[in-house]
């Protein structure tokens, strides 16, 4: 599996973004770092995320607490509600070297964030795991995580990650595999809208993979939804292709997507990589969350993925969760990335 080392580090200065000409390994890797960075969202700050006729715009967590959108038009699936939820991901419990010696601290402080809702609105419906809930897949830490976990105050829904699979899932499956498909893949519907769960994390070529059981099963779920209905898929690793030189992506990716297409509204939320990054295609809307353990340093410029060392005092920037809201007559749905470090 292509698993990071624990002991490998990289410095900050090592992880930082460098547009294409300015040094660091730069044409060499086949990335357009212009174009790459056009769809990122950094850690630091909180973004709410929204789409209006196909184009992506952002405001400050802050300024969205001030005021809402606009009043809701007629559902496109008829039946849709308004209502929220969040993700985390990659909590990594079990890892505790210099990056972050205490990920167990960092997430009960992403399980408090998720449990605050702003003044007058609603508390989440429920929370998404996205994977790499343990560093090892031992007993223990799959323990100590579910322990932190259950201070969120609503339902968890999971999808385990490459961590989590070191044993071929059997912790992991004992746990959180109850009433799931094949090798921990299902689906739910929720206030209108359906949601999709897939495991991605049983690489073949360091790639996420999803193997032709689960494609079979995909393309009979959906089979049996209105092409009107808002679709979430969530899994671990990226489905698009966000970096191959680092296995950020999907070897059988394009043919889910696929699957997808015909659909006014997808979103598409996975965790791995440790950092937002964003983008529209067509009626698809990719997002990746930010990590509780850790930050990963953006594509390319540093010479591996790995745990990344920020300065002290500032862990808690580059940590963080997200909050999805589903609005009726809006095609995507509205995601505000915060940083633990935020207040609310």
């Amino acid at each position: 599996m292509n698993r990071f080392k624990e002991d490998e580090v990289v410095k900050e200065n090592e992880g930082s973004a460098q547009p294409v000409g300015d040094g660091g390994d730069g044409g060499s890797d086949g990335i357009d770092r212009r174009n790459f960075l056009g769809c990122m969202a950094w850690a630091g700050t909180g973004l709410l995320w929204s789409m209006v006729g196909g184009v992506p715009t952002s405001k400050l967590l802050a300024q969205t607490m001030k005021g809402g959108g606009g009043a809701p038009g007629k559902s496109a699936a008829g039946k849709v509600e308004d209502f929220s939820f969040v993700q985390i991901s990659d909590c990594h419990v079990g890892f505790n070297k210099g990056a972050n010696p205490d990920v167990t601290g960092t997430l009960k402080k992403a399980i408090d964030r998720a449990n605050m809702a702003p003044a007058g609105m609603k508390a989440p419906d429920f929370m998404l795991h996205t994977g790499d809930i343990t560093q090892n897949s031992k007993a223990t830490e799959f323990d100590t995580a579910s322990e932190v976990i259950k201070g969120f105050k609503g339902e968890v829904f999971y999808v385990p990650g490459e961590h989590d699979f070191i044993d071929d899932g059997v912790q992991y499956k004992l746990r959180f595999g109850k009433g799931s498909i094949g090798n921990g893949w299902y689906s739910y519907n929720h206030k209108g809208v359906h949601f999709v769960g897939l495991n991605n994390c049983v690489q073949v070529d360091a790639m996420g993979n999803m193997g032709d059981d689960q494609l079979k099963w995909l393309k009979a779920d959906l089979a049996g939804q209105s092409h009107s209905t808002p679709i979430v898929v969530f899994a671990h690793i990226p489905l698009w292709m966000v970096y191959e030189k680092w296995g950020w992506g999907t070897k059988d990716g394009e043919q889910a997507l696929a699957m997808l297409k015909p659909f006014g509204s997808v979103t598409v939320l996975n965790g791995h990589i440790h950092q937002v990054v964003q983008k529209v295609e067509g009626n698809v809307a990719f997002h990746t969350a930010m990590a509780t353990a850790f930050p990963q340093p953006a594509p390319g410029t540093a010479p591996n993925p790995g745990p990344m060392m920020v300065p002290a005092g500032k862990l808690e920037s580059a940590l963080g969760v997200t909050k999805v809201k589903v609005v009726r007559g809006h095609n995507h749905l509205a995601v505000v990335d915060s940083t633990l470090a935020e207040s609310v």
